[in-house]
């Protein structure tokens, strides 16, 4: 038998995102977040590519983000309730790390298994913080997908995109649980 991380398997068993519109201050240190970053990039990377990146939002950031949102709604045509749900995405949040999918030119790996690094990237973060003891939530939202809001706002380059926002902060309330999927219905055994 393999050697069992029971602590870890009952983390993951549990494991909960905060919302991130009950996290505050503090949020993690400079020197917290860099351990947190670093658990994140220990994700599976198929050529070891390193495909993705990471972009610190600290309060002034945020704000600064927050108030570009607007321009971007009217332009695009996006409702009342979506933009005030956009600023606040980042008007309220103490500290978010935007991770970038950055694909990197490879005639082995296919851009889309670099986009599930990305991803990959993200879960881990979230994990690494609450596993930390930190509230973490991972966000996107109509702004993110926006390419001129990334590359105005986030300096992203004509080939990158939001893979997540993971906003972070001590939590304010312990979400209830939720609904998890039925495994009954999700799972598929193959025997031949």
């Amino acid at each position: 038998m393999p050697d069992r991380n029971q602590a870890a398997l009952d983390f993951l068993l549990t494991r909960r995102s905060r919302p991130a519109k009950t996290l505050r201050a503090p949020v993690p240190d400079r020197a917290t977040l860099e351990v947190l970053l670093t658990c994140a990039a220990r994700t599976p990377d198929h050529g070891k590519l390193e495909p993705w990146r990471f972009i610190v939002l600290e309060k002034a950031a945020l704000t600064r983000l927050a108030a570009m949102i607007p321009a971007r709604a009217a332009a695009l045509d996006i409702p009342e309730d979506k933009l005030d749900k956009a600023v606040a995405q980042y008007q309220d949040a103490d500290l978010a790390v935007v991770v970038v999918d950055s694909p990197v030119a490879s005639e082995k790996v296919p851009q889309i298994e670099q986009t599930y690094s990305s991803g990959a990237v993200c879960l881990s973060l979230l994990n690494a913080a609450l596993a930390a003891g930190w509230g973490a939530n991972w966000l996107s939202g109509w702004a993110s997908h926006d390419p001129v809001f990334c590359q105005d706002g986030l300096g992203l380059a004509d080939h990158e995109r939001i893979a997540g926002l993971i906003h972070l902060g001590s939590e304010t309330s312990t979400p209830p649980e939720r609904p998890r999927p039925d495994l009954a219905q999700k799972v598929s055994w193959v025997s031949e």
